[in-house]
């Protein structure tokens, strides 16, 4: 499963505009990695069970390497290894599973992740505002559905009321601060 192109979002630093867009994806993302298979060039995105089983091989790679976790995996079972990776990527297999908000939240927060952090699987434009609010980063969208479209999700919600990951101050905080409209 790759996708030929991945949406890529900044957060802006107080003040600023966020920027989205979309740009080819150079990551190769593994289904499964059995215990003899060659890896192949370029960057990849393995999954964590295969992570744990050869990391040193793996990590031992001089390009680029990433891990995926299921729906299933604890995110905080990545440890200090987190540090080493370039990407982590977190799997939505159905629309209506929304563990992997929380283990957005988890790698950004209680592991303090600042590399790419990217949503694939069953995800659309809906989703991808709040993916954006629990730390995500970089979505990579089913082939049925088209990025370019999907930009149009960042756009026209500048009040929010609640805290999170872009900026943990909710509204009333913000608003004393004199910084919301």
């Amino acid at each position: 499963m790759r996708p030929e192109r991945v949406i890529r979002y900044r957060v802006a630093a107080p003040g600023g505009e966020p920027e989205a867009r979309v740009e080819a994806d150079l990551w190769r993302i593994l289904e499964a990695v059995e215990g003899s298979d060659t890896l192949p060039a370029g960057p990849i995105v393995v999954p964590f069970a295969a992570w744990r089983e050869r990391r040193d091989e793996i990590a031992a790679r001089r390009e680029p390497t990433g891990v995926w976790l299921a729906a299933d995996d604890d995110p905080l079972a990545l440890g200090r290894d987190v540090h080493s990776l370039s990407l982590v990527a977190v799997n939505f297999p159905k629309l209506a599973d929304g563990r992997g908000y929380s283990s957005g939240v988890l790698i950004r927060q209680r592991l303090a992740y600042r590399g790419e952090l990217r949503a694939f699987g069953d995800i659309g434009r809906d989703h991808l505002l709040m993916l954006s609010r629990c730390g995500f980063d970089a979505f990579s969208l089913p082939p049925t559905r088209d990025p370019e479209a999907a930009l149009a999700a960042f756009e026209g919600s500048s009040v929010r009321y609640q805290g999170s990951i872009d900026d943990p101050r909710p509204l009333f905080r913000r608003r004393f601060q004199g910084e919301a409209a």
